[in-house]
């Protein structure tokens, strides 16, 4: 199972969250340009970002993996700003056309590919950020026609090497 791994984690960290040489590992602390709503992934380069910095093919990237977790350091219920950075860079995963799925509007499929999302949530975070952590991973999931995996919640490194082994 080849996985795409956005992660927001230290350096020094890193090395051991790979378990595969399959996965794909990326660093949304590299990530320096946000998204500027232009709409270009969609008009002007299909599924490509008019932002050439290395991360303009997330949403191909995504179409090459049956997996995509996210790990971020909780940040008021959310992802970390890095994390949520590349998350948006990946919106060419979809088309700019919507449809109707279960009464709701969304996106429709660029890529015809079976996704699922998981989340791993670091730091310390209350109930209340933990709900809403878990509906942000969950609406993700529906508005990339994904699976929704499972959202974890850890303290520490060590912990989230853990849940992406047991994954």
């Amino acid at each position: 199972m080849k996985r795409l791994i956005i992660h927001d984690v230290p350096a020094q960290f890193i090395a051991e969250f790979s378990d595969t040489s399959e996965d794909i590992l990326v660093d949304a602390n590299q990530i320096h340009r946000y998204c500027i709503g232009c709409f270009g992934c969609w008009l002007k380069t299909p599924g490509t970002c008019v932002i050439k910095d290395g991360f303009e093919n997330m949403g191909k990237r995504l179409s090459e993996v049956s997996e995509f977790i996210l790990i971020s350091k909780a940040t008021f219920g959310s992802y970390s700003s890095a994390v949520k950075n590349v998350l948006d860079r990946s919106i060419s995963y979809v088309l700019p056309f919507f449809e109707i799925r279960n009464g709701e509007m969304h996106h429709g499929e660029r890529y015809h590919n079976h996704l699922k999302i998981s989340a791993v949530f670091y730091g310390s975070l209350t109930e209340a950020e933990k709900r809403t952590a878990e509906s942000l991973v969950k609406a993700n999931a529906v508005n990339l026609n994904a699976e929704l995996g499972k959202v974890h919640f850890v303290d520490s490194m060590e912990a989230v090497e853990e849940v992406l082994v047991w994954s």
